[in-house]
């Protein structure tokens, strides 16, 4: 096993690392992708919209923009913002900064001016790579992000003018940028970095080394068995392009779980379908799906499965999904309501999800208990523990509640936040774990059951409660088409247990008949003693819950509730 000294200088922004192991395989993202390019230059490698790549033409303007950026004076260890939807150009600039040992830093295309600044800042841009929809509020910021010195501009409808912005545009850079791969070496320890909302507090960055994360989060360049030994074996796994796998996910790639869905599928040569809808269409997905051949389709929890479910049952036979294979959920857990309904709509595949982070990377595997779609429960990876607030692990069947712990491949730490990296990353037993809140009990058989983010817990008369155990309950009830859940203030229990619920269209319910639909189902502690009605969920681009949001709707009806 590498051994890794870490060193880090906040002030400066900047992490440094030491392999003691000098002649240990080199685990670096370009030169991954750049193998798989190579073996497989003719495989479809990228569909977006009326775009079609291969790997040879995915690899050579990834290869010229990262050179302009070169003779533009941008280079290892920079970091490189991209502020667009999805489109083959977000690929493109994340392995062309990869190539040059740069950062590529994801920027949330819905921020507005003062976050927009707040991450420009925080992340210490040298370049940015926008999309011209997005002109006026880069410029607005522009003049409070000194370190900024070179822009690029992508084309679109919009009509902006960005010159104001001495802007290059994004087609020129790639036309002009030589098509030579003398980049020099590279290394595990170049760093990866993604920027992350959260449920509290400003975005902060989650800083990986290449090595840490290829392994801890993009399934080791090999999803259906054991990771790879050396980076040359990539090659080896390589398949003829007529059983070369097929992916598609409606995520943007503006948060990790899209980027690691796009570098899974390119590390294993594989055929990726960006969606570019400007909104979230299940039926558009699913035509999509049908039309390009899928194989797996990656979602983020019931904010995607939702509308899904209601497209497959309203025509079961419009789409012919006869080649999809799975359907899996990473980021958030399935509720078993709406898991139950995919797999009733989709016989005969796996219907399945995953648990993990943008701190930790994949923890395990989500398992069915008491039924076919029971949970949240998961199998823990070998790295993964369950620990009390003492650090020890929790005993199997104990009933003890316990925070999720991950050593082995995980994070350097938070860029620039020293104290936030102190609090999340801890040593027990000699070893570097990650502990990011999400609080779990394990099953005498040793699966584990989420119970939620300890940011978001509810404590009501001296009791914890878990928004995601009580909206899973919720969504049981066949009025409910989605659910949040918060703590409001309460006089005497300190916090009330609040449903946030946006029923189906013609359908009603009140709180009554949710708390009789949940109490089969969780303690009656637990049971929502609120309801505040609204006519849609708001959730981030990316499907997870917005509580924060839910938090304030809440507290403003119930300002107006007299009794």
């Amino acid at each position: 096993m590498l051994g890794v000294r870490l060193t880090a200088d906040m002030d400066r922004g900047f992490w440094c690392t030491g392999v003691v192991a000098a002649s240990s395989p080199v685990f670096n993202l370009a030169d991954l992708f750049e193998i798989v390019a190579d073996t497989a230059p003719d495989h479809p490698a990228l569909v977006a919209g009326d775009v079609r790549q291969s790997y040879r033409q995915l690899d050579e303007r990834s290869t010229r923009l990262a050179n302009h950026l070169l003779d533009s004076g941008i280079g290892a260890g920079d970091h490189i913002g991209v502020h667009s939807l999805n489109r083959t150009e977000w690929v493109e600039a994340m392995l062309a900064s990869y190539k040059i040992r740069a950062v590529p830093i994801n920027v949330n295309y819905r921020y507005v001016e003062d976050e927009l600044a707040y991450v420009f800042a925080n992340a210490d841009l040298a370049a940015l790579i926008f999309e011209a929809k997005f002109t006026d509020r880069i410029h607005a910021v522009l003049p409070r992000v000194p370190s900024l010195r070179h822009c690029i501009a992508m084309a679109d409808d919009s009509g902006n003018d960005y010159t104001a912005l001495s802007a290059v545009e994004y087609e020129r850079a790639v036309h002009e940028g030589s098509p030579s791969r003398e980049f020099g070496d590279r290394s595990g320890d170049d760093l990866y970095i993604v920027y992350t909302g959260g449920t509290t507090g400003m975005p902060k960055g989650t800083v990986w080394r290449h090595e840490d994360i290829f392994f801890g989060a993009l399934q080791g360049g090999n999803p259906l068995g054991d990771p790879i030994r050396r980076p040359d074996e990539l090659a080896g796994l390589v398949k003829p392009v007529e059983l070369q796998g097929t992916f598609l996910t409606p995520a943007p790639l503006m948060h990790g779980s899209g980027q690691w869905s796009v570098l899974i599928s390119l590390f294993c040569a594989g055929k990726f379908v960006l969606y570019t809808g400007q909104r979230f269409d299940a039926d558009e997905i699913l035509a999509l799906a049908a039309r390009e051949g899928v194989h797996s389709i990656s979602i983020i929890g019931d904010a995607m499965a939702l509308p899904i479910a209601d497209a497959l049952e309203a025509d079961p036979d419009r789409h012919d999904l006869s080649s999809l294979i799975m359907l899996g959920s990473s980021g958030a857990i399935l509720s078993p309501p709406v898991k139950d309904r995919l797999r009733r709509a989709l016989p005969g595949r796996f219907v399945l999800d995953s648990f993990g982070s943008s701190e930790t990377g994949h923890d395990g595997t989500v398992m069915d208990a008491d039924g076919p779609s029971a949970g949240p429960r998961f199998t823990l990876g070998p790295e993964t523990t369950v620990v009390n607030d003492d650090l020890v692990a929790v005993q199997p069947g104990s009933g003890e509640i316990g925070r999720l712990a991950r050593t082995g491949h995980i994070p350097l730490g938070y860029y620039k936040d020293e104290a936030r990296t102190s609090k999340t990353f801890v040593e027990i037993g000699g070893r570097r774990f990650v502990m990011p809140g999400d609080y779990a009990t394990v099953e005498a058989d040793g699966t584990a059951t989420l119970l939620g983010r300890g940011s978001v817990c509810i404590t009501s008369g001296g009791e914890k409660v878990y928004p995601e155990e009580v909206e899973a309950a919720l969504k049981a009830h066949p009025a409910v088409f989605d659910a949040l859940v918060v703590g409001t203030p309460h006089r005497r229990f300190g916090e009330s247990v609040t449903a946030v619920v946006c029923a189906r269209p013609g359908l009603t319910t009140d709180l009554e008949e949710l708390r009789a639909t949940c109490r089969s189902r969780i303690a009656d502690y637990k049971l929502p003693r609120r309801l505040v009605l609204v006519d849609g969920i708001e959730r981030t681009p990316a499907g997870k819950p917005d509580y924060r949001w839910a938090k304030a709707v809440a507290g403003e009806s119930l300002a107006t509730d007299t009794t």
